[in-house]
């Protein structure tokens, strides 16, 4: 009997791989999915250098754009830099792109700050909690999305949108961190309470003339160095030179400065907060998730195309979700692709995801050993270090394009900037995205038309009012609708179609509808085909259809149309449509294209375009 379950386990194992085998294979794959398993596997010792340098160099960013963008958000300095490390370690292990850069971005920063000020109520503990949560939040939704194959959604956010969006958030960040400037702070958590915040300030007389010139010489210095030369770490330059300054001269008490920072490693955990605090957050972290990820997915690309790869879109939401939720057990704050940081990190030679993981290195090591540095430093630096970024944010080029291009769609872009700074940041980028999609309905709603015809020495048929010298095949009408039938533009394209009908200059025997816009035909759109076909039958005219697709051919089928018509109704292309109305009525007097002469090729000859003979 022992013997027979022997000999069963060995057939069993000898007819195909074991349980064991198959789970030991799919763990395999599984590990080998993981980027930086392939990363490690792959890394040559050459990049080394390049990395370390590259690391060295963009840690002289993260330092002080973190603590900035910390500040504006409303939270901490400190927290900047946990959210670095988080984000960074995270993105190192499961990032798809080489060197993308992921941490606090400044575009996240009014989300942020509206989500977490009302609920936080001045408590900078529970603020940090509430951001840490947060951050978790968002990349939660990003795993899920990922897991569903949605990395399609950011489509919605179309660049008119973008354009305006980050014109809008500029101005946002631009507001907030004016007083800063000034040596003074404004609680207010809309664009008008902080400009008004910003000029009862000024009329108060709470303006700190110190804390202005270290303000707007923190900004000359960034702007200065930066347009000298880009790869000059002008931020950390502003930042040493206003903390020594001030620890020199003992201003510390004339003006605001970081003050007491931690020392040690970040509290690792799961952000505790209630129910309530989670569906309060929720709104905001999905638009987060929903901008972060179109940020992210952008630069990613960019970088990935440069480079010759090619990074998957849900595979980079998956990683972003899980760098927001690194942030977030750190006690950081939401994290995305730093249009800021991945540059530096790409001037300065970075080859893999090392350069990121050496500046995470870098900032731990400042906060274990010497967190004594960054006392000193101003928040008025802090401010310019950000008013730097949220200039660099502002797309004029952008809207100049839209102007030039489409001014519809500029005007989108002005609705998504009104919206943003009147409503906040989520309900602009909503307000915006509900408008992109309206916009989209005008246009089918009410779409492109055209009755064809056929213009001398040219193939093919083509708009009449484009061409005024087209010619029409006597008693056929070709006429062109250039969207899917559904039930928005049913019943102007039943009228349509009467109308053409009705304004040509002969009866028309057959009218012919190119249908190979229409995409799709609904059971409004069907009802509406069956009042036009009996209006036409009492003008004397057949509908005929060409070029329509199989699927559209097949609802129609569905519908009971395609019976009523028949399958003659029903040609291939339009120049089967014409050969069979000219098969039907034979006494028309027409020659078609395809039975007259090629037209002359033209040619260049010392740039005039001249005919062949």
């Amino acid at each position: 009997m022992g013997s027979s379950a022997d000999t069963s386990e060995h057939e069993g194992a000898g007819s195909g791989p074991s349980r064991r085998d198959q789970l030991a294979a799919g763990a395999r794959r599984l590990l080998a999915a993981i980027p930086v398993v392939a990363r490690v596997r792959d890394y040559r010792p050459a990049w080394l250098r390049d990395d370390v340098v590259a690391g060295l160099a963009l840690s002289a960013v993260l330092v002080p754009v973190g603590m900035g963008y910390a500040e504006a958000a409303g939270l901490p300095a400190i927290n900047g830099l946990y959210a670095s490390i988080g984000a960074l370690v995270a993105y190192f292990i499961f990032g798809p792109s080489r060197i993308l850069v992921i941490g606090p971005d400044s575009a996240l920063l009014p989300l942020v700050a509206a989500a977490v000020g009302p609920l936080a109520a001045g408590d900078p503990a529970r603020a940090t909690t509430l951001a840490a949560a947060l951050a978790c939040i968002v990349g939660v939704l990003c795993l899920a999305g990922a897991i569903a194959r949605l990395g399609f959604v950011t489509d919605l956010l179309s660049r008119p949108i973008r354009v305006g969006y980050m014109n809008g958030i500029a101005f946002t960040i631009l507001v907030g961190q004016l007083p800063k400037l000034l040596g003074f702070s404004v609680d207010a958590g809309d664009v008008a309470g902080q400009l008004k915040g910003l000029t009862d300030g000024i009329a108060s007389g709470r303006v700190v003339p110190l804390a202005v010139g270290i303000g707007i010489a923190s900004l000359a210095i960034i702007l200065g160095l930066r347009r000298v030369n880009g790869r000059i770490p002008s931020v950390l330059i502003a930042v040493v030179v206003a903390g020594i300054g001030v620890a020199a001269f003992g201003l510390a008490t004339q003006v605001k400065v970081i003050g007491h920072t931690p020392q040690g490693l970040p509290a690792l955990g799961i952000p505790l907060v209630s129910t309530a605090d989670i569906v309060a957050l929720f709104p905001t972290a999905l638009a987060i998730a929903l901008i972060s990820f179109a940020d992210t997915t952008v630069m990613s690309r960019s970088l990935a195309a440069r480079r010759g790869e090619h990074v998957g879109a849900d595979l980079e939401l998956a990683a972003l979700g899980l760098a927001n939720v690194g942030a977030g057990l750190v006690g950081g704050f939401s994290s995305a692709g730093s249009m800021t940081r991945t540059p530096v990190a790409e001037a300065a030679g970075a080859k893999t995801q090392v350069t990121g993981l050496v500046g995470a290195g870098v900032i731990l090591l400042l906060l274990l050993a010497v967190p004594w540095l960054l006392s000193p430093v101003p928040i008025a630096t802090l401010g310019a270090v950000v008013v730097s970024a949220a200039l660099g944010l502002f797309e004029i080029e952008g809207l100049r394009r839209l102007w030039l291009q489409r001014r519809s769609e500029l005007l989108l872009a002005l609705a998504a900037f009104l919206g943003v700074v009147i409503l906040g940041a989520m309900p602009g980028i909503l307000l915006a995205i509900a408008l992109s999609l309206l916009n989209v309905v005008r246009k089918l709603w009410r779409p492109h038309d055209a009755v064809l015809g056929r213009v001398p020495n040219y193939k093919g048929y083509h708009d009449v009012h484009r061409h005024p010298e087209a010619l029409f095949v006597p008693g056929l009408l070709l006429y062109r609708w250039d969207a899917p039938l559904f039930f928005a533009n049913a019943d102007l394209f039943r009228e349509r179609v009467l109308q053409v009908v009705d304004a040509a200059p002969q009866p028309v025997r057959w009218l012919t509808v190119t249908a190979e816009p229409v995409t799709d035909i609904d059971t409004t759109a069907a009802d509406a085909l069956d009042e036009a076909i009996a209006g036409l039958a009492g003008r004397g005219t057949e509908l005929h259809f060409a070029e329509l697709k199989g699927n559209v051919k097949d609802s129609l089928r569905t519908y009971g149309i395609f019976q009523r018509l028949g399958p003659e109704r029903f040609h291939p292309t339009i120049g089967a449509a014409v050969k069979a109305y000219l098969g039907a009525y034979p006494e028309v007097d027409w020659r078609d294209w395809e039975d007259e002469p090629r037209p002359p090729e033209p040619s260049i000859e010392n740039g005039t375009v001249n005919a062949k003979p």
